[in-house]
This record gives C-alpha cells, structure tokens and sequence, in this order.
C-alpha cells in the first residue's frame, strides 16, 4: 500500500522530495510588462504570493516533462478550482505537464497535493499584500518564512531574484509535505543585499 500524505492523498513515486515555489506575482508583471499573462496581470493585479509550481526533485537535479499515458489537458472545472492560488490557465497546464507529469500521481492527485502543500505554508504578516513598493533584504524575507513556519530549516528555504525584484520563495519538503532541508537549492538563492517588492494592487 502506498504511504499518504496529508488528508490522505496518495503519496508521489519516482523523486525524492518535492519543492514548493511560491511566486512574489507583482514581481513577475512588472518585470514582463505588455508580455505578462493578463490573467494574472490585468488591471487589479490583486495577487501576493501565488503557487508557480510543487516540483519534484532527485537530491541531484530533477526530472522533468515525463511520459505519461494521461491527458495533459487541464479540464476548466479543474483550472477554475486552483485560480484562487494559481491565477492562470497556463501555468497550471504548463506545470502539470512539465512538472506533474513526474510525481506518479494522478492529475488530480497532483493539485490536490499542491494544493495541501500551499496549505501548509503561512506567509508572514508583513509579506502578505503591499500597498506601495517595498525594498526587503531577501536574507530578512527567508528568515520571516522561517519564523512563520514552525518546523522549517534555513536549509531548506531560499529567496529568489530577478535582477531587482524578489522573484519567489523556494521551500524544500519531503513527499509527505514535511519539511527538510535541501542544500543544493542555494545555488538559487538571491545575492543581492535589497531586492524589490512590488505592490499588489487590491483585492
């Protein structure tokens, strides 16, 4: 029988552990302009941090656009249920078929575990929703997420950037969805002393 992670969902094959990217979204539409998805960018651009993807990862690199004999469309009922995390049609197809298709689980089994795995994570208070640009040190970000995540380990969480805007938090986690540590992805980490925050614009 297969192990389950949280609320039962089947547990993931053929990787070794995940890794949740949780993207600053008014970063990644200034940053793209004209060419930024609407969906996500339009007028409002209400959203914080946002789901870009649960990656499944080996201790070295990770696997990625898998064969598989399952659909790579997402149903609307299925895009419309992840919007509230994952405002964009293309980027949940686009990450079930590079990334989803990797984990052993069922499509819908896939974003149900993203999902449980957004669920585990508290943004800290002060990295919720800016009303006006925001320079941060990305070493005083990681250490907010830190504190904010009972469990969590300063090796196994990293702040991204895009030249000078704060891209993402990177949160390691095993295929249960505990926490762990996973040096490698350091490599990404930002190393710029202060990094932008755009503001999300309501909602």
């Amino acid at each position: 029988m297969p192990q389950s992670a949280p609320g039962n969902l089947p547990e993931g094959e053929g990787f070794d552990f995940y890794v949740l990217a949780l993207s600053w979204s008014p970063s990644y539409c200034e940053a793209n302009g004209e060419d930024a998805n609407r969906q996500q960018c339009g007028a409002a651009r209400p959203y914080g941090f946002i789901v870009h993807g649960l990656w499944p990862q080996f201790e070295r690199g990770y696997p990625a656009n898998c064969p598989t004999d399952r659909s790579l469309d997402v149903p609307q009922d299925e895009l419309r249920a992840l919007y509230n995390i994952m405002p964009s049609a293309g980027l949940i197809r686009h990450q079930w078929k590079k990334h989803g298709t990797c984990s052993g689980l069922s499509r819908q089994d896939y974003f149900a575990t993203l999902r449980a795995a957004r669920d585990r994570i508290r943004i800290p208070a002060d990295y919720g929703k800016t009303g006006a640009y925001k320079t941060v040190d990305p070493a005083a970000l990681e250490r907010a997420f830190l504190a904010a995540n009972d469990g969590s380990d300063a090796a196994g969480i990293v702040v991204t950037c895009d030249e000078r805007f704060v891209s993402e938090v990177r949160i390691c986690m095993t295929r249960e969805l505990d926490f762990r540590t996973c040096p490698e992805l350091e490599r990404s980490a930002c190393r710029l002393p202060e990094a932008v925050m755009p503001p999300a614009r309501g909602g």
